[in-house]
């Protein structure tokens, strides 16, 4: 009777632990990862171009839009370039946001102003799909690039981000 007791004590309380544990915390940090060539201060490598097999062009995520925030980080361009940014598109793991310089009708850099950042599991990610949805961005020269395997959310708020900034410019 008394190991009946002691079972079921220890399954409710199990259950209760299991019930109330939440793996993401929900902060949204502000981190500048710069385009492949940027040089900015990340530890993200430049990785190659190539993507995985993930959908293209329209990303039908659960992430909203808001307009982009006034304490975005300056993003410098030069002389005859133009630099738009994109809306701040939000999603269970954080905001993502991108700025684009154009010259002309060309993209020729873009600057991740906000990303996804929910621990180290989300830098892995971020370090790993921002440079080559960059790389991707650069060469097709439109916010058409395929997502990337295992980066979902990461690649849904930065093409959508993309989107918007080029349909400003």
């Amino acid at each position: 009777m008394r190991r009946a007791v002691l079972a079921f004590g220890s399954t409710v309380a199990g259950l209760i632990l299991l019930l109330s544990f939440r793996s993401h915390s929900g902060t949204a940090a502000s981190a500048g990862v710069g385009a492949a060539g940027s040089g900015s201060g990340s530890s993200a490598s430049a990785a190659g171009s190539g993507s995985s097999g993930g959908s293209s062009g329209s990303m039908s995520g659960s992430g909203a839009t808001a307009p982009a925030s006034p304490s975005a980080p300056a993003v410098s361009a030069a002389p005859g370039s133009k630099v738009v940014t994109g809306d701040v598109i939000n999603s269970p793991y954080g905001p993502s946001q991108v700025a684009v310089t154009l010259t002309g009708n060309k993209i020729t850099k873009v600057t991740v102003l906000q990303h996804t950042d929910d621990g180290m599991n989300s830098q892995e990610i971020d370090g790993n799909a921002l440079p080559k949805l960059t790389a991707e961005t650069l060469t097709a020269q439109s916010a058409k690039i395929d997502a990337v395997s295992g980066a979902s959310y990461t690649s849904a708020g930065y093409i959508k981000s993309l989107q918007s900034a080029l349909d400003k410019a």
